[in-house]
């Protein structure tokens, strides 16, 4: 978005609009998603996330400054990690897989809720409305970021949440093996998205839900 500033691109309000989805990327999406994951591994078991400050919803004791500060220069950032212990769960894989869930899924209720609520507004007024226009632009861009947000976190590799979901599914020799790559395999990833070979793939099955939840509040509104 500050790039977008710096070179004049976007009317005002689209660039504000934008300016303020970015906010709550940073102070309301990915705190509840790492919100979740201290929640669920609390439920399980394991204190470390709560003895860490972890189990609350303040946003500050979940953001990352530079993950922040990527988020307004290129649209895609992150949050500090919840560090968890394994060790306190009564099943290691099950109760890290299930941790690891929690997110992604936080994500796809906010992400319906953002889109159920947009159907709502753009029910109210007429489209050329700037205040309807503005809120409806919101929601649904805040929306689409959660949904977003959960499919890529689901990607089973390193250090996303589907690699500890993929620890269920193979032997545990392999996947500590699987692990031993992983800035290979972040690499990888970073290329497959920028050339779009995996970024069409991700963005057919975010469309998927957000057909799925547009569909549900249209039957509503």
């Amino acid at each position: 978005m500050i790039l977008d500033i710096l070179r004049g691109n976007g009317d005002g309000l689209s660039l504000i609009i934008t300016f303020f989805s970015r906010l709550f990327v940073i102070f309301c999406t990915m705190p509840i998603h790492e919100y979740a994951h201290a929640l669920i591994a609390t439920k399980l078991g394991d204190q470390t996330p709560r003895l860490s400050g972890r189990l609350t919803l303040n946003p500050m004791a979940h953001i990352s400054p530079m993950g922040a500060i990527m988020i307004f220069l290129c649209g895609f950032g992150y949050a500090k990690p919840v560090n968890v212990n394994p060790r306190n769960f009564k099943d290691p894989k099950k109760g890290m897989a299930l941790t690891a869930i929690a997110g992604p899924i936080s994500n796809l209720i906010m992400g319906f809720i953002c889109i159920f609520l947009a159907t709502a507004i753009g029910s109210l007024g007429s489209a050329s409305s700037t205040m309807i226009y503005a809120i409806y632009y919101f929601l649904t861009f805040a929306g689409v970021v959660n949904v977003n947000l959960a499919v890529f976190n689901l990607l089973p590799i390193p250090p996303l949440d589907g690699s500890r979901i993929l620890q269920l599914l193979i032997p545990a020799k392999y996947y500590y093996k699987f692990l031993q790559y992983e800035r290979y395999i972040v690499l990888v990833v970073f290329v497959l998205i920028m050339t779009g070979v995996l970024s069409k793939p991700l963005s057919l099955i975010s469309n998927l839900f957000i057909t799925l939840f547009s569909n549900i509040a249209g039957l509503i509104f």
